[in-house]
């Protein structure tokens, strides 16, 4: 290889620059323009339109590179061949005519070539000797006609560039050699043979000067079995039987379509992989047509946008636009909706509701506190009141959080207003049910107290167990949106259900039984005002509405859509924490409206409640000074009840015991039967003994 060094700088200068890349390669627009020329050169093969190329020239030659790698074995046999002539001389006519018969041979059929040519070069241009072999299929190499002798080398042939007839430094001919490839010649670019009919790709390989002589070495590869893909290849690799330089010049509209390859393999077609337009323009996701469900066909788009081009057409991709779906539709066939639509009037007059009833919530916060002194309050302790109307205005705002399309930030706020709503409220009722439930259960004749202060020692632990809980949960794992559909396939968003929630709402289900189980104990007891029964009443609600909810939501109503879900929310908040403010606080509200909020119930005094037993096991709440006439009025109660008793039972002693008393027939202390004065030391001895009962 180093007589290469020594080749007539006349001959070789151009091919000396061709690794050099044109000028035009950083000229986007000229180079994309060439593609469509070459585009059209393809259609007009493929469809037969050669008349007029194959009357005037007998090339077509293609503005588009290729991968050429896979023919390296055949290079290197050109490279060696050239090297040979060198090596041996031009003037021997047999040496040329069997080292240019040997491109031609090879082992298998990507080593062979289909033709091959050696020519030898005066100094001046003229063709010394020339020889050409030509392989058709499987069978062996023929010598078909040589350019002739005393002439200079046709200019058309595409794998010839004279340094006499062309001023440029690199050939137009010759494709850009790849970055570092040792070759001792170049690539043509691709180019279609009227003779031949059929696509090919040369190598040439020159012979440096010897004796004043100087030649090319030139073969021919078919390239007639490569496919133009004009869609985006995302790896050449996996592609090397395409034409690279094509890939992403098909012509779908990339806002709304995609381009596929659908390549054209049929048997009997004559050089199928080289069509123009074989491709199918889809539609993206999220975008349909119509009148093409299956695509737009590529060859009617590459016809549309050359009318464009020649300016006989305008706005020519609307046809083949796609329309977009509608909101929220990933994929669809139509204009079909995918999304539920949300009755926006419907769901803002309930959250009107739910809103207007927290507020008169936190009103009756503030009337409780400013009666607080009043005693159907006060016997009711105040301040559990007040966490209660907390716990319910905090459940009411459930339905603000759930109101908007869910998110993230939404779900949240609705697991936080729901669960610790539910926490608060229930929880302080059942505080003070407890209370009762431990003074009812006393037996001794000492009175138990529980205050308000020991209650809420109770309760700190259970609020803070649930804060921890949703803290938690909201920072580890936060509960998001999903999207599931409806029971006619629209799509909403909905709060995720998971472990979190199901183990929460176990609990909420065993915090709820131990309620029932409380105020089942308390069944018989009574109270002032009659609140033990109220608030038992707000707990087998509260239980009764979930579990209804529960079975609503999982097995009657799973795929209901937004209003409906929205709307059984609304009944949840409604008949549960509505209920529970009408049972605990309306029988109070209206007795202080009336003026008898001061008034001690008359059937607990019937039955012989004392004033001071109420629902908290307490008669004055413990931050609040006692009152002397009550306590006066409570000693009166038991004075007088334990003087009864005691009247009662000296009547009783008194007549069981003393034998001179005779009992009354009939009466409490007579015998069953009635005595006979017969056997009256009989029946003294034996109301003597009878004891009577204690």
């Amino acid at each position: 290889m180093g007589g290469l060094r020594r080749m007539s700088s006349a001959l070789l200068l151009p091919f000396a620059l061709l690794s050099l890349p044109p000028v035009s390669a950083f000229n986007a627009t000229a180079y994309r323009e060439e593609l469509e020329s070459s585009l059209r050169l393809v259609h007009a093969v493929a469809t037969g339109a050669t008349g007029a190329l194959c009357v005037t020239h007998r090339y077509g030659r293609l503005r588009a590179p290729l991968h050429a790698a896979r023919w390296d074995t055949t290079r290197a046999r050109a490279d060696l061949a050239a090297n040979m002539l060198h090596q041996l001389g031009l003037e021997n006519a047999e040496i040329l005519t069997a080292v240019s018969q040997s491109l031609v041979m090879g082992a298998s059929a990507v080593e062979r070539a289909v033709g091959a040519r050696a020519i030898v070069l005066q100094p001046d241009g003229i063709i010394e000797g020339s020889i050409a072999w030509e392989r058709f299929g499987t069978g062996e190499p023929i010598a078909v006609p040589a350019p002739p002798r005393d002439n200079p080398p046709d200019p058309e042939y595409p794998w010839y560039v004279s340094a006499y007839q062309t001023e440029e430094l690199r050939s137009s001919k010759f494709m850009p050699s790849p970055p570092g490839a040792a070759m001792g010649g170049w690539w043509t670019y691709p180019y279609y043979s009227c003779e031949s009919e059929r696509w090919l790709l040369s190598y040439t390989a020159p012979v440096p000067k010897i004796r004043g002589l100087s030649g090319v070495v030139s073969l021919d590869i078919d390239i007639s079995n490569l496919e133009i893909n004009q869609c985006e290849a995302e790896n050449d690799e996996e592609n090397d039987n395409q034409i690279y330089s094509f890939h992403g010049t098909h012509k779908c509209p990339n806002e709304t379509t995609f381009c596929i390859y659908k390549p054209n393999r049929e048997m009997n077609a004559r050089h199928a992989g080289w069509a123009r337009g074989s491709y199918i323009c889809n539609c993206r996701p999220g975008y349909y047509s119509i009148q093409h469900p299956d695509g737009y066909n590529g060859t009617l788009v590459e016809v549309a946008f050359q009318e464009f081009e020649e300016g006989g057409l305008e706005n020519w991709s609307a046809p083949y636009e796609c329309l977009k779906c509608q909101p929220g539709c990933e994929t669809c066939t139509g204009p079909t909706p995918c999304l539920a639509e949300y009755n926006w009037p419907f769901r803002i007059s309930l959250l009107v509701i739910s809103v207007s009833c927290a507020g008169l919530t936190v009103c009756l916060t503030f009337y409780t506190r400013h009666h607080r002194r009043v005693k159907v309050i006060r016997v009711a302790s105040p301040v559990f009141l007040s966490i209660t109307l907390l716990g319910c205005a905090i459940m009411y705002m459930e339905m603000a959080a759930i109101f908007p399309v869910l998110d993230r930030y939404s779900c949240i706020a609705t697991k936080w207003t729901r669960h610790m709503g539910f926490c608060i409220t229930y929880t302080a009722l059942l505080m003070k049910t407890w209370r009762v439930s431990l003074t009812y259960r006393v037996k001794s004749a000492h009175k138990l107290k529980l205050t308000d202060k020991q209650l809420l020692q109770w309760m700190a632990p259970i609020l803070l167990i649930m804060l921890v809980y949703l803290g938690t949960w909201t920072l580890s794992s936060p509960p998001d949106a999903e999207v599931i559909t409806d029971d006619k396939g629209l799509k909403f968003k909905q709060c995720t259900y998971n472990w979190w929630d199901h183990s929460l709402a176990i609990g909420e289900i065993l915090f709820l039984l131990w309620g029932v189980r409380v105020c089942y104990s308390v069944r018989h007891a009574e109270s002032l005002y009659n609140e033990a029964r109220l608030i038992s009443i707000a707990i087998y609600n509260i239980f009764t509405v979930n579990s209804v909810m529960i079975t609503l939501h999982l097995l009657i109503l799973p795929r209901a859509g937004p209003d409906i879900k929205y709307l059984l929310g609304f009944a949840r908040t409604q008949l549960s924490t509505s209920i529970t403010v009408l049972l605990v606080f309306f029988p109070k509200v209206f007795r202080v409206i009336r003026g008898t909020g001061d008034t001690w119930e008359g059937r607990a005094h019937a039955r012989g409640v004392p004033a001071s037993s109420s629902l908290n096991g307490i008669g004055l709440v413990a931050d609040e000074a006692p009152d002397l006439y009550q306590e006066n009025e409570e000693l009166k109660e038991e004075v007088q009840k334990l003087a009864a008793q005691i009247e009662f039972m000296k009547i009783v002693q008194m007549e069981m015991h003393n034998r001179h008393l005779r009992p009354r027939p009939g009466s409490y202390f007579s015998q069953a039967a009635p005595l006979s004065p017969v056997h009256a030391n009989t029946n003294i001895q034996e109301v003597t003994e009878w004891g009577g009962p204690v």
